[in-house]
């Protein structure tokens, strides 16, 4: 018997993905490019299970089943383009390679063009939920070649999470590289969401002095809570976590954050596309200012700076903080599908964003309990701009302005740094602002460059430009991009 799908990688993802897939019945060919891991894993995790091994590319395509369907569970990039470069020579027309990684999205669009020419199709799938979620259950977003669906469906929702009603959180995203940019906004929310959690853990801690005892049961108790959600919950463990001498480890962890640059893509397609994605932005530029810990230690002792114990009923305080960090995680949803929507009209991907929010309900990193509010929102309104227009997300914020305002202005008068806090409640207010400053902006740009302005007083799509200092001309520049 033949096998139903193969997988190639066998790190800790590829390995894990592998024994679900066995787990529910289908029968895994797994290759590495090392025979050893290949030994390893057989005798060690699969064994005494269905997965058989391959030890080449060739024997690994005379393994599987027609159409053939190989899974690429390696680092993304040139990883990547070699073996799909070694693969189609001894593929069939119809055979289905995927990519499973974390993967630009405008290479998953170039992949599936050129395989598209060999008759061969390519689904790009973002996978979320770690180790534990490739084991028993993760969140999947497939994309690219819709004809290659039909195949990659059965078993793709069999090994994903499940919803309470028992919906797979796995679902056709859209054509090309949509299962990737989708992906690569979820894990934008996931830096946001983390660092949101970071702002108000130093707000607990520097600011109300409390312990991590106190801290890992005010995070539990917001677990149950609208907060409830998979980084709230895994924050009250971390806290509660203590080192071999009794005292917790996360203060023994150097504070400087990495990260696979996921997190860089998502605001770099925001900034190309104009989408003000503030919150997310500003959770990566955090990442990139804590890498700079020499530079701060010497900083801090030079400015002397020190920040102040907030006064007041610790306990009000903590509700302020709990409100703040749900209206700002909210924004963080908001602005990631902001940008789906703009990066579905422009490729043509007909997202549907209740589905996505499915498929983030359960198994993901940022698998929380207000995604089913998110799914209801759109299915009430499929074209809704703004997610905080929704009823009941605009309740949410609205009820939660006040401690919101409260929590970012004393984080600024007391010195602990809030930057995606106090930027999501900033872009909000800029966002039901009707008129900004940017008229004088605009001036500005056509006092010294020309570049021309629209007038309220006028029909929209015309353009002037004025002499402000008569000494200028009356040539415009070019018109500005709205």
């Amino acid at each position: 018997m033949k096998g139903d799908i193969g997988v190639i990688g066998l790190a800790v993802m590829g390995q894990n993905l592998i024994l679900n897939m066995n787990d529910h019945g289908y029968k895994v060919v797994a290759h590495n490019r090392t025979a050893e891991k290949v030994d390893e894993f057989l005798q060690g995790p699969a064994k005494g299970t269905n997965i058989v091994g391959a030890y080449s590319l060739q024997e690994l395509v005379d393994k599987l089943e027609s159409p053939r369907k190989i899974m690429l569970m390696v680092r993304a990039g040139d990883v990547v383009d070699s073996f799909i470069d070694k693969l189609v020579p001894l593929l069939d027309k119809g055979d289905i390679i995927i990519d499973g990684g974390n993967t630009n999205f405008p290479d998953t669009n170039r992949r599936v063009a050129a395989l598209k020419e060999k008759g061969i199709h390519f689904i790009g799938s973002g996978v979320s939920g770690g180790e534990e979620g490739a084991r028993f259950g993760p969140s999947i977003m497939p994309g690219g070649s819709p004809e290659a669906w039909p195949f990659v469906k059965p078993i793709f929702q069999a090994i994903s999470a499940k919803t309470e009603n028992d919906e797979p959180c796995c679902d056709w995203v859209g054509n090309d590289g949509a299962g990737h940019f989708v992906k690569m906004v979820h894990n934008g929310i996931e830096y946001g969401d983390m660092q949101l959690i970071t702002e108000a853990y130093q707000f607990m801690k520097d600011g109300l002095g409390m312990t991590h005892d106190e801290m890992q049961s005010v995070f539990i108790e917001w677990n149950k809570t609208e907060l409830n959600s998979y980084l709230v919950e895994i924050t009250s463990d971390i806290l509660g976590y203590k080192d071999t001498d009794g005292e917790p480890l996360v203060e023994k962890i150097l504070d400087t954050a990495g990260q696979k640059g996921t997190g860089k893509w998502t605001g770099i397609n925001a900034l190309d596309m104009g989408i003000p994605l503030t919150l997310i932005t500003e959770s990566v530029f955090a990442r990139c200012l804590s890498s700079l810990k020499d530079q701060r230690v010497e900083a801090e002792e030079l400015f002397g700076k020190k920040e102040s114990i907030v006064e007041g009923d610790k306990q009000v305080w903590i509700e302020a903080l709990r409100q703040a960090l749900l209206a700002s995680k909210i924004i963080s949803y908001a602005q990631g599908f902001m940008l789906m929507r703009e990066a579905s009209n422009e490729n043509g991907w007909d997202l549907n964003y209740g589905n996505v929010a499915l498929m983030w309900r359960g198994g993901c990193i940022i698998r929380s309990a207000f995604l089913s509010n998110i799914r209801d929102a759109y299915d009430i309104d499929p074209e809704l701009s703004f997610l905080g227009s929704d009823s009941y997300f605009k309740g949410i914020l609205e009820n939660s302005m006040f401690a919101w305002r409260k929590v970012a202005a004393k984080s600024m008068e007391v010195g602990i740094p809030m930057p995606s806090m106090t930027s999501a409640l900033t872009f909000l207010d800029g966002y039901t602002t009707a008129r900004l400053p940017a008229n004088l902006l605009q001036a500005q740009r056509d006092y010294f460059g020309a570049h021309t302005y629209e007038r309220v007083d006028k029909p929209k799509g015309e353009f002037f430009h004025t002499n402000w200092t008569g000494k200028g001309g009356d040539v415009s520049s070019t018109t500005y991009n709205s």
